[in-house]
């Protein structure tokens, strides 16, 4: 069965930098687009960037481009967030998704990684 697994969040300082990671299972990793989401709490989910299957074309939500980076390795059947001078409005669940179809639309996802911005 699919699984996305998510790991490397934590806390960190305003300023800081955290990598998250996501292990895919199940399925062929590299026929898909992928993303990272995120919600705060109280708040809706957030797009927060994609990457295609191929890893050729990635895309940002206005709100983290130029700090965060995505990236993929399909051999491994890996998934990446590079998340740099992070700021308290990043705090939030973040998890992996895997693409249906155009930028949003998931089918499956994983449980998720929490990141903490505080002093």
């Amino acid at each position: 069965q699919v699984q996305l697994v998510e790991s490397g969040g934590g806390v960190v300082q305003p300023g800081g930098a955290l990598r998250l990671s996501c292990a895919a299972s199940g399925f062929t990793f590299s026929l898909f687009d992928m993303i990272w989401a995120r919600q705060a709490p109280g708040k809706g989910p957030e797009w927060v960037s994609g990457i295609s299957n191929d890893g050729a074309t990635t895309k940002y939500a206005d709100a983290v481009n130029g700090r965060f980076t995505i990236s993929r390795d399909n051999a491994k059947k890996m998934l990446y967030l590079q998340m740099n001078s992070l700021k308290p409005e990043d705090t939030a669940l973040y998890y992996c998704a895997r693409i249906r179809s155009g930028w949003d639309v998931f089918d499956y996802r994983g449980q998720g990684a929490q990141v903490t911005v505080s002093s």
